[in-house]
């Protein structure tokens, strides 16, 4: 069979050559939405960058297409939820800028350390300074990496390579995965104390925006070196500018902003302040990478096969499609919930289906799959889905397993999540109904009625008179509307679980303010 291959990007010859040796290749740059849909019915595959916004009304016209690539990392110009409803299989290439940015992070920390752009400066204005640009040894220093994933590993190795010691820390990654690599995993607060040079690789989730601040700074070693190559936001720039300038931070390197382009940033006024225009993935092999692989993606699937980094759900069963679907929504509010309140990373995560939903048996393979995106999808970069949920996590150490039995004991059907860790087991079970939709119906020991959705705080405490009242007070001076309440474990004087639905994201010092209350011995801030 003859394919047809649509490239409608600029993209490396060497992604070009490898589709052309299996198929026929048009290359169509620059092409309006309605152009691309009076042609695309001709085509089989269809591979962009990021010029093209593949639209919902160009997918509905592609009735040959089979597959959708995205030579990149982000998918944010494809329509994934009408490529799937199509039945197209959409993937990108999360692996091609790895070293890309992880070389420019070491780069970034070496110039930094050197002062190499601000002597380069100085001597083409025909300086000869060599005093004001004394450096710094890298052999020797304490490198923390904030977020130990594929990037983070990769900088780590080489940071290794320069006789730097490493310290780490990832919510999920478990501390024999760093032991492994000769990396110790520790809090984000300790590590903050130790570190001479501090590089971030996390995700921009609310959990990391701000990470570093003006309070976690005072926390620093003085003289320490900030580096950003992840995303704008993670760092508070404002409070990196008055650290700089007061000289607690000795310098900074910044690939992101939280603003792009910074005009208008104080930080770029600044001597002690290298910065570069984001071009962490901006490497000539980088983009040949990442051409390469979804050309071989494409060819996978045209020959019948998988795609290795597909992005987007397999179809299920039109005739189980909802009931499936209603399961897969609470397991994935369940990883969610569970992976926001685990004390410690989650080694493995096991799913039981008992009753009635025990049936759907090969369809379950799609629910666990949400609910590990579920587990997942708040702390990487990577997009994670059910194609490839199971694989990151056995990658980050966490193993899963799939249980199910026709015994749901007072239920029809009943879901369960244990996840284990360092810090013992939590179980949280959930039910679906046809009148009020999912329920999660226990959280460890409490028994509990909850929708899972929206903001939520989850405050372990001694059930007494006045707790409760005390909570709304700190929440009602910080203007945060309660808009349902519940307490699990009703006796007098025991352990109970309030449970607070609120109608906006909750900030971590009011947080701190409610965990800090009298009563309370733990408070988490959820969102579902």
């Amino acid at each position: 069979m003859s394919f047809k291959v649509l490239v409608s990007d600029p993209l490396a010859a060497e992604g070009v050559a490898i589709l052309k040796d299996f198929c026929e290749v048009d290359e169509k740059t620059d092409l309006s939405e309605d152009e691309l849909v009076k042609i695309i019915g001709n085509y089989d595959a269809l591979i962009v960058r990021s010029g093209t916004q593949v639209t919902a009304r160009i997918i509905e016209a592609a009735d040959k297409m089979k597959y959708i690539g995205r030579a990149g990392v982000g998918v944010d110009n494809i329509d994934t939820d009408a490529a799937t409803k199509k039945g197209i299989i959409v993937s990108n290439a999360p692996e091609g800028n790895t070293l890309a940015a992880t070389e420019h992070t070491i780069g970034m920390m070496m110039a930094l350390a050197r002062n190499i752009p601000q002597a380069t400066a100085s001597l083409k204005k025909g300086e000869w300074k060599r005093s004001k640009f004394m450096g710094n040894e890298m052999n020797g220093k304490v490198l923390g990496v904030v977020g130990f994933g594929r990037i983070g590993r990769e900088v780590a190795k080489r940071a290794q390579a320069l006789a730097m010691t490493v310290i780490a820390y990832d919510p999920f990654i478990p501390k024999e995965v760093g032991a492994a690599m000769g990396v110790e995993m520790m809090s984000v607060a300790e590590l903050f104390t130790k570190a001479d040079v501090i590089t971030v690789h996390t995700p921009l989730i609310p959990s990391t925006t701000h990470m570093v601040n003006a309070e976690s700074i005072k926390t620093m070693k003085d003289g320490v070196r900030l580096i950003n190559c992840a995303r704008g936001g993670i760092i508070d720039e404002k409070a990196l500018y008055d650290a700089l300038v007061a000289g607690k931070v000795a310098g900074a390197a910044l690939d992101v902003f939280e603003t792009e382009p910074p005009t208008d940033s104080p930080l770029l006024t600044l001597d002690n302040v290298i910065v570069t225009p984001h071009l962490g993935a901006s490497t000539v092999e980088a983009q040949k990478n990442v051409a390469i692989s979804v050309a071989h993606q494409c060819i996978d699937v045209l020959q019948g096969g998988s795609a290795r980094s597909a992005v987007n759900a397999p179809l299920v069963a039109p005739e189980l499609r909802s009931k499936v679907d209603a399961y897969a929504e609470l397991a994935e509010k369940m990883g969610l919930l569970a992976a926001q309140t685990a004390e410690a990373p989650i080694t493995e995560a096991e799913f039981a289906y008992l009753g009635e939903v025990a049936e759907l048996k090969q369809n379950l393979k799609y629910v666990t799959r949400l609910g590990v995106k579920g587990l997942l999808s708040r702390i990487l970069h990577e997009p994670v889905n059910i194609v490839n949920a199971e694989f990151i996590a056995k990658g980050r150490g966490m193993n899963i397993v799939e249980k199910t039995s026709g015994e749901a004991g007072e239920y029809k059907s009943l879901v369960s999540l244990t996840v284990t860790t360092s810090a013992g087991k939590t179980t949280i079970s959930g039910i679906v109904s046809k009148e009020s939709g999912a329920r999660i119906i226990s959280i460890g020991k409490y028994k509990t009625d909850l929708v899972p959705s929206g903001n939520v705080i989850l405050a372990d405490h001694i059930n007494r008179p006045g707790i409760i009242g005390m909570i709304g007070t700190v929440l009602g001076k910080n203007n945060i509307n309660i808009s349902s309440m519940q307490v699990g474990g009703a006796n007098v004087g025991t352990d109970s679980l309030m449970i607070l639905s609120v109608d906006q994201v909750v900030s971590p010092e009011v947080m701190k303010q409610v965990a800090e209350s009298d009563g309370i011995t733990s408070a988490k801030f959820v969102q579902l």
